[in-house]
């Protein structure tokens, strides 16, 4: 093998370098082992990544015993569950891009031979994998797993149902009480959001993209079988050096297709779409937001998951885990089999390991889809130039059309909701929540969740150029591009506009004519910055568009400004 790591530990001039590492414990023996990152999200301001201090230590235990040394360190994480709704969700999604520079910038300084990223909440997952194809080396991403449901009269519970309960009892539907007994119910334990939300989808992702060994993550967090799978990590990622795997081997366009079919056949969340175009940019990949629409269009929705299906993310692991997914979506055609996953060996190889649980209710049969085509939805036209993402996994309605209701940040929306304001009919605009705008693209439970508790779900619609947790459901369309900061035409949408909505056709347009919309551009100037310094001005000045992932380059925040 030839390591990187040798350039640090080996030699005479790197004496002074042994010196240190022998301080905290490391022998020579150690040191001339491949060299291991443990790129460790653990935080203790949430339930998603508490545990992962402890699964780090198997994977130390995995690691060494197939001849390696471990090194961990550390990256942040932000909860967007404590956060939502408040000027701390701005930094969620630029969490996403700070964890990759940081994964990145430790592994070079110190070139690690592998790497193994130990993720949970939403951003980390995206994040660890952005880190790992701008990098690769040798590497592997192990989901600590999702929480356990909470329970309350007779019915699993996730924090989906708190969100709701906010709207509820705002509209008088539930009692003070009862919204104080939700709360308390909700998440029993550690681990990650307990439905097919943005943690959970992420997490079938990774398995099926291949960054992450088929049958690991849809374990939970808690359970102790997740012990001997941080282990079993540790022993793939010392084969996947000495085979010199890398991460741009096994994350390839057909990859990436792959990944996007396992969103559709799982009802999974809107954030998958920034979270794949960022991967694809770091891969190199020519992924576009149009790919998405053709892929979803010809993959049924298969799983029958929160946030509108019936069964929460610990039912598909009873019910055999992602790889009876996996097995699905290569046995249907959805999925390309012949794709390397980090074993090795081909994900058709993998997924043929499936042990489906007889009688599950989780996972359709192919015969027997839940829709004939998945849950997303790409939606173009005059309000939406680039693009935007609407979920319709439960929704029957195939279109909308009513006045708009326009509100320049989330705080204005949700008062609006919580006060009755928002009528039968109405289409809610929330704009100047995009990634420039925010900054940082704050995603909406509060405001969707207090729409659906409030019985408002069947009757109005809600656009925005910020975005959406995993858990929002109903008539929602995020992403809108481009945002209202960079003068997309959102930003020129006035209160009584009529905006229509046509799922069928995929449009989504500004009834008003192009002199007036162009008459309307021309006096539109840009509003001044939330933040002039630090890491949210940096990302103003860097962050793309929403349809190119959001990322922090040069060159796609270039383009973004273009139109202006």
């Amino acid at each position: 093998m030839k390591l990187h790591s040798y350039t640090i530990t080996q030699g005479r001039d790197r004496a002074p370098a042994r010196a240190m590492l022998k301080a905290i414990g490391f022998t020579d023996e150690d040191l001339r082992k491949p060299v291991i990152g443990i790129a460790n999200t653990w935080i203790e301001t949430m339930p998603c990544n508490y545990n992962l201090r402890d699964l780090a230590v198997k994977v130390k235990n995995g690691i060494r015993a197939a001849g390696g040394t471990p090194m961990e360190f550390n990256t942040i994480a932000i909860s967007d569950g404590v956060t939502m709704g408040t000027e701390g969700m701005k930094s969620s999604l630029v969490s996403r891009d700070v964890i990759a520079d940081s994964i990145e910038l430790v592994a070079r300084g110190h070139m690690f031979d592998g790497i193994v990223a130990l993720v949970a909440c939403d951003k980390t997952i995206p994040g660890a994998a952005m880190a790992l194809l701008r990098l690769n080396v040798p590497g592997l991403v192990l989901y600590g797993g999702s929480i356990l449901p909470g329970h309350y009269k007779d019915r699993d519970l996730t924090i989906q149902d708190v969100f709701e309960a906010v709207g509820a009892n705002a509209s008088g539907r539930i009692s003070d009480q009862e919204l104080l007994a939700i709360e308390n119910a909700a998440c029993p334990g550690a681990g990650a959001c307990g439905g097919q939300f943005t943690a959970n989808t992420m997490a079938t992702v990774m398995e099926i993209i291949g960054l992450s060994p088929l049958g690991t993550a849809s374990v939970p967090q808690v359970d102790p079988r997740k012990n001997d799978v941080a282990e079993r990590c540790g022993r793939i990622i010392m084969d996947a050096v000495k085979r010199d795997l890398k991460p741009r081997d096994i994350v390839t366009r057909k990859a990436f297709e792959n990944a996007i079919a396992s969103v559709a056949a799982t009802g999974g969340s809107t954030n998958s779409v920034l979270h794949l175009l960022a991967m694809a940019r770091e891969a190199g990949v020519d992924l576009k937001i149009d790919d998405f629409q053709s892929v979803s269009s010809r993959t049924p929705l298969l799983v029958d998951l929160k946030p509108a299906g019936h069964f929460v993310a610990v039912d598909v692991d009873k019910a055999g885990g992602i790889p009876v997914i996996a097995q699905r979506l290569v046995e249907g055609g959805y999925a390309d089999g012949s794709a390397i996953t980090i074993t090795g060996r081909t994900l058709k190889a993998e997924a043929a390991q499936a042990k489906e649980t007889p009688g599950q209710q989780v996972i359709h049969t192919l015969s027997n889809p839940i829709k004939k085509s998945g849950g997303l939805v790409i939606l173009k036209g005059s309000l939406a130039p680039e693009g935007c993402v609407i979920k319709v996994t439960g929704i029957e309605r195939k279109g909308h059309t009513g006045p708009a209701r326009v509100f320049n940040c989330e705080e204005d929306a949700m008062a609006a909701v919580t006060r009755g304001e928002i009528r039968s009919g109405d289409v809610i605009v929330i704009r100047y929540e995009g990634p420039r705008g925010g900054p940082g693209m704050r995603e909406m439970l509060g405001v969707t969740g207090a729409i659906m508790g409030a019985g408002l779900g069947e009757s109005v619609a809600l656009l925005t150029d910020g975005r959406f947790s995993g858990a929002t459901r109903g008539f929602m369309i995020g992403h809108v591009a481009p945002e209202a900061a960079a003068g997309g035409p959102i930003a020129a949408v006035e209160e009584g506009d009529t905006i229509a909505i046509d799922i069928g056709n995929r449009t989504i347009d500004l009834e008003v004519s192009q002199d007036v919309l162009k008459e309307r551009l021309s006096r539109w100037t840009p509003p001044e910055p939330h933040y002039t310094t630090g890491v949210f001005a940096k990302y103003c000045a860097l962050v793309s568009s929403a349809s190119e992932g959001a990322i922090t380059s040069p060159v796609y925040a270039a383009r973004a400004l273009q139109v202006q």
